[in-house]
């Protein structure tokens, strides 16, 4: 895995600047897992007095979307990557810093490698967890990943 947490927060900053603003950040990545971290801060709360969903949701498909790059990095082949379904469920409030965890990085380390060896789109659920200061599961989010060759016109 050649990607780093600096170059994917740098990432954030040029291509995903609404995530970069609300405080999203890569803290770690490697072969099976990455984990992303984002504190509620005003630009980032709902009324509620806690981190809005959707702020989740981008530091949770971070911490997915991050193993898809560094595994079609890897691969030096031309593969496109499109979320094509998720789902989330919540459990309680989100306070203080979230850190989200994902430890699929074989699973799609595999639908990579099907789609390059068959030519075929792969698809791949990946989950990941967020978890609050104390240890505390506040959501839980899945992503149906797409990757597939890509064609030449």
């Amino acid at each position: 895995m050649q990607l780093s947490p600096a170059k994917i927060n740098a990432f954030l900053f040029f291509k995903l600047p609404s995530a970069f603003l609300c405080g999203v950040r890569l803290k770690s990545i490697n072969d099976t897992s990455c984990t992303t971290s984002v504190k509620l801060r005003w630009i980032n709360q709902n009324p509620f007095k806690s981190m809005f969903w959707a702020v989740q949701g981008m530091a949770a498909e971070l911490s997915t979307g991050a193993l898809v790059m560094g595994y079609i990095n890897e691969s030096k082949k031309p593969v496109s990557m499109l979320v094509a379904n998720n789902n989330a469920s919540f459990s309680k409030k989100a306070k203080g810093r979230i850190s989200f965890y994902c430890t699929d990085g074989l699973l799609i380390k595999d639908a990579i490698a099907r789609t390059i060896a068959t030519g075929e789109g792969q698809t791949c659920w990946m989950k990941a967890e967020g978890r609050d200061q104390e240890g505390n599961t506040v959501s839980n989010f899945s992503f149906e990943w797409t990757v597939k060759l890509k064609t030449k016109k």
